[in-house]
């Protein structure tokens, strides 16, 4: 019994030191990032890849060990994933659905939506199939093929979602287009991730991925048709008062979103869309999300977000792309994910009705992937999709369109008649 409590005290250090550890890492990432005008989580984001093996365990070894092991430990992986359906529920509260009354917009969100998936799915497929034999001899060449495929297809809604908020576009066409569409591709990359994941099981087959496909229209139907009439009751009959949530209604709220996360976990959509879904069944009541941003948002930000960051960063050796060649293919890999998405989606957005200068701004705004292609990525690290280099290889990609995102728009957004808002000017 003893030894059993000291084991779990040992733990309970480890683990604090680590989250002290990731948490200032991050939020000193966080500052320095928007000094130099950069949205806050590239720092974060940099600042987790600064804690791995790329710096700090590369430098003192023996630190990184003991600090964290010789892979993130079990709990931080746990509230990782907490921190992400969390952070979903508050993307798809933020998510406005009034623009897409103009059939312009929905026109648009359709093409954006096929351009941004198909053209990158298409060009990563091939570069899998060219470097299959080079850099993943070990893996399936089709299975590596197409999870390189949903790498490169994949947009970031959650990050989408901070930048538009940061560069006040949450409520333009532009914007709700733009997050519109990257929900879609997000739900078509999980779709596809969960096709892959049963085909390298060796039990892929058509019936199973209709029964998926299914699974996942009744459960929008019932979120619509039942759940949300519920939600509409239970804020009504605990509303919010003086700006705070009632102790009862978070209580309900939070196992609602954990609750929608199993749902999509059954489904093989992972469990972190099912926060998503919750969170646009309350975006109506602007109230309890004020409410919810003020008492839970911040917290969501600053403590369990930089863990996620940090996670991948530990798994994440940039100095392990040693030589020209690795260097040469993760050049190939940048041009194909940036030049992939912005001019599909610009021709898409084009024939759409968007202006030259709009139709610039959703293409650099579809180029965002940091958050859900990193998450894509642990999964297919994980299940042995892609080895270490790839994965490193595709972080760096991440991280690299993630990057260009803000000084695309502070160039852009003027041209298009927007004003860039205090604090995020260059």
């Amino acid at each position: 019994m003893h030894s059993s409590v000291h084991a779990t005290e040992n733990l309970l250090f480890i683990t604090l030191l680590q989250l002290i550890a990731m948490i200032l890492a991050a939020r000193a990432g966080n500052q320095l990032s928007r000094r130099l005008g950069q949205p806050g989580v590239i720092g974060e984001i940099v600042a987790g890849l600064l804690l791995g093996p790329s710096l700090f365990g590369h430098f003192f070894p023996d630190a990184s060990v003991f600090l964290f092991g010789a892979k993130p430990s079990a709990p931080v992986v746990i509230i990782s994933q907490i921190g992400l359906v969390l952070l979903m529920f508050q993307i798809g509260m933020d998510f406005e659905f009034a623009h897409l009354a103009r059939k312009r917009n929905r026109n648009a969100v359709i093409g954006v939506a096929a351009a941004s998936i198909s053209i990158p799915f298409a060009l990563g497929f091939i570069i899998g199939q060219v470097t299959g034999k080079i850099l993943a001899p070990s893996i399936d060449p089709l299975v590596y093929s197409l999870f390189f495929g949903v790498g490169m297809a994949i947009t970031a809604v959650p990050i989408m979602g901070r930048i538009l908020r940061e560069f006040d576009l949450t409520r333009t066409e532009v914007g709700v287009v733009a997050i519109s569409a990257a929900a879609v591709n997000d739900v078509v990359g999980w779709v596809l991730l969960a096709g892959i994941s049963t085909y390298a099981a060796a039990h892929f087959s058509g019936a199973e991925m209709g029964f998926k496909v299914a699974g996942i229209a009744v459960l929008l139907l019932a979120s619509l048709f039942v759940v949300r009439p519920l939600v509409g009751r239970m804020l009504a009959a605990m509303p919010v008062h003086d700006g705070e949530l009632l102790p009862n209604l978070m209580t309900l709220v939070i196992c609602l979103i954990f609750t929608m996360g199993i749902c999509t976990y059954f489904l093989g959509i992972f469990t972190i869309f099912g926060g998503f879904l919750c969170g646009l069944l309350f975006h109506d009541n602007k109230a309890f999300v004020q409410a919810w941003h003020r008492q839970v948002g911040r917290f969501v930000l600053v403590f369990f977000l930089p863990v996620f960051f940090t996670f991948t960063g530990l798994r994440t050796n940039v100095l392990g792309l040693a030589s020209a060649g690795d260097w040469g293919w993760l050049a190939l890999v940048l041009a194909a994910a940036i030049g992939g998405k912005i001019i599909p989606v610009y021709v898409a957005s084009r024939l759409s009705g968007f202006s030259h200068q709009e139709s610039s701004i959703l293409g650099s705004l579809m180029n965002t992937r940091a958050l859900m292609e990193l998450i894509v990525l642990n999964i297919g690290y994980d299940m042995g999709f892609i080895p270490q280099k790839v994965f490193t290889m595709l972080v760096i990609m991440a991280v690299v369109t993630t990057v260009m995102t803000g000084p695309l728009l502070r160039v852009l957004l003027p041209r298009a008649g927007y004003v860039i808002p205090r604090g995020v000017e260059a």
